[in-house]
């Protein structure tokens, strides 16, 4: 008994990143995805544009942009300059359509215009990397998957979970740090703690629940 118990007991890091969630948990109770969207292939196309742009932006984009293409088919039967001009303001928008397009064509030719439900199928389509696969895996189709955007890596680092800006080794650290059923929303908490209270410029540390467990706790930032 006593070994089972030794070998169930938590690491000090493990512990720590759990507290930290805890709090988050109790801070924002009602956590969901930022962009709107109505299905998987509204999430891709959402995700896709969302690179270099803020959510709410998308978000505007998107509530015309869904309204004339409702399929993988919509979008490859508009004209590039069309696509490109319905989402010139999220930026880099010559690029972003053609992966659009090239995601299209994709789901179109393998996959009879369905979003796979997998995780490794989700990376293959063009366009498409870690970070929008875990988003559409994790919030489409329930599949644990840790999304690492902007605030998931900056708050990572500065919570002291890794030392690093590789996308991909956050994501795994993340992974090793929490049960399963807390990957999808991890990303959520971090990013809405990121955007009301751990702000890039102006942290507000005396008003943040982790105050006392931040190694980054600034008693001067107000």
């Amino acid at each position: 008994m006593n070994s089972n118990k030794s070998m169930n007991k938590l690491t000090p890091e493990k512990e720590y990143a759990r507290k930290i969630f805890a709090l988050l948990k109790e801070e924002y109770p009602a956590v969901k995805p930022a962009l709107e969207f109505n299905d998987a292939f509204q999430l891709l196309i959402a995700t896709i544009l969302s690179a270099q742009c803020t959510d709410e932006r998308v978000n505007i984009v998107t509530k015309s942009l869904f309204k004339k293409y409702k399929n993988p088919k919509d979008f490859l039967s508009v004209k590039d300059e069309e696509l490109e001009k319905g989402i010139f303001s999220t930026g880099f928008y010559r690029q972003k359509a053609k992966s659009i397009k090239n995601c299209c064509g994709t789901l179109v030719e393998k996959y009879n215009g369905k979003v796979p439900a997998d995780f490794e199928a989700l990376t293959q389509l063009p366009g498409v990397g870690r970070k929008t696969a875990s988003v559409v895996a994790g919030n489409a189709f329930g599949i644990p998957a840790v999304a690492v955007d902007t605030h998931v890596k900056r708050l990572s680092n500065i919570l002291g979970f890794i030392n690093s800006q590789d996308p991909e080794k956050i994501e795994m650290k993340l992974k090793e740090l929490l049960p399963e059923e807390d990957w999808i929303n991890s990303s959520h908490y971090l990013a809405a703690h990121g955007r009301k209270v751990c702000i890039a410029r102006r942290p507000h540390c005396l008003k943040c629940v982790l105050g006392d467990l931040c190694p980054s706790f600034d008693a001067e930032a107000k």
